[in-house]
Parts: structure tokens; C-alpha cells; sequence
């Protein structure tokens, strides 16, 4: 009995997998960083990302003209977007500060001189070619001093006829640009 049981679970298990293929995984690919932003903090920990429910999927979604977000299943990010885009600002505002940036858990035994939440209202690929990130960062400095919030709106464009890369593309660029507005407005 048992084994007919193991058998039938395994040819139910074979009948799933031949019925769906394997989702696309799309990387975000890293922009080249070309400049340098001086701030104010020699170490900076970047505690919390924030993102809404459909940024924060694995799925690539994309806005319609209507406002409706959509996506076929098929065609997913490669990382967890909240730790892909974590670990993406943490790596642009280290290349363009020069300090040391790292997200939570902090990685190192001395503290660090700020902490930076960013909480995003949107990260979407909008109908019109634009990709959209809309949110508030906060720093928090340990000693009070210098903290500040501040919000945020920036656009990238992208070609929606190159589907998936396309959005990926932009996707990468829009966090670097981010990571250059939160240095210059919010860590100086």
C-alpha cells in the first residue's frame, strides 16, 4: 500500500513539473556609478527598505494607462526585491561617498554614524516608459544631531517594447539615481 502511495506521489509530482515551465528570473544589472557625493557620516547603515506589496513581489509588475498593475507570473526578479534593493543602495552610496555603507544586520563590530530607512509609496514601471520611485528616507544619528527626513519622486525611461530587461534596466538606474539624491540631500 505504501508503495503504491510513494508511486503515485512521485507520477503526481512529475505530472506538475512537465505542466509549467520554469519562470523567467530577471537580473538587475549594476549601472556604472560616475560620480562622487561627499557626506557627512564615515559609516552608514541602511536599516529598512519599505516597499508596497506589488513592488515587494517577485514578479515583474507593470502599470497599465488605467492605473491597473499587472504581471503574467512568468517573468520574476532574480533577488527578493527588498534585499536586491537594499544591497543595491547600500553598494551605489559606497562608490559614490567613499564610506562605509552596509544594510541591516550591521556587519561590523564599531556602530555606525547614521541609519537610513527608506520607505518607497511606489517603485513601478508606468505605461508611459517612465519607471516611477515615490517615498520618504529618514537618517537617524545616534548622537540627535543632523537627523533629517526628506521625500523623494524620480523617474528613469525605458522603452516598455523591451519588456522585462527594459524594466530591469531602469529599475537599476533609478536606484542609483536614488542613492545620488538621498547623498547629496539627506547625508550631507
Amino acid at each position: 500500500m505504501i508503495s503504491k502511495a510513494v508511486s503515485f506521489a512521485g507520477l503526481a509530482l512529475l505530472v506538475l513539473t512537465a505542466c509549467g515551465a520554469a519562470p523567467d528570473r530577471y537580473v538587475v544589472p549594476d549601472p556604472t556609478v560616475t560620480e562622487r557625493q561627499r557626506i557627512a557620516f564615515r559609516a552608514v547603515e541602511i536599516r529598512e527598505v519599505s516597499l508596497p506589496a506589488y513592488a515587494a513581489s517577485d514578479e515583474i509588475p507593470q502599470q497599465d494607462t488605467d492605473g491597473r498593475l499587472s504581471s503574467d507570473g512568468g517573468t520574476l526578479w532574480a533577488d527578493t526585491p527588498e534585499r536586491a534593493v537594499a544591497l543595491e543602495l547600500a553598494r551605489h552610496l559606497a562608490r559614490l561617498s567613499g564610506a562605509r555603507v552596509a544594510s541591516t544586520p550591521w556587519p561590523f563590530e564599531s556602530f555606525p554614524d547614521a541609519r537610513l530607512d527608506l520607505r518607497f509609496e511606489s517603485l513601478v514601471a508606468e505605461a508611459e516608459g517612465r519607471f516611477r520611485a515615490t517615498g520618504q528616507y529618514f537618517v537617524a544619528v545616534p548622537d540627535g544631531r543632523r537627523e533629517r527626513a526628506g521625500l523623494f519622486d524620480l523617474t528613469v525611461p525605458f522603452d516598455p517594447a523591451g519588456g522585462p530587461p527594459a524594466i530591469a534596466t531602469a529599475r537599476g538606474q533609478i536606484i542609483l539615481d536614488l542613492a545620488a539624491f538621498v547623498a547629496a540631500t539627506g547625508l550631507r
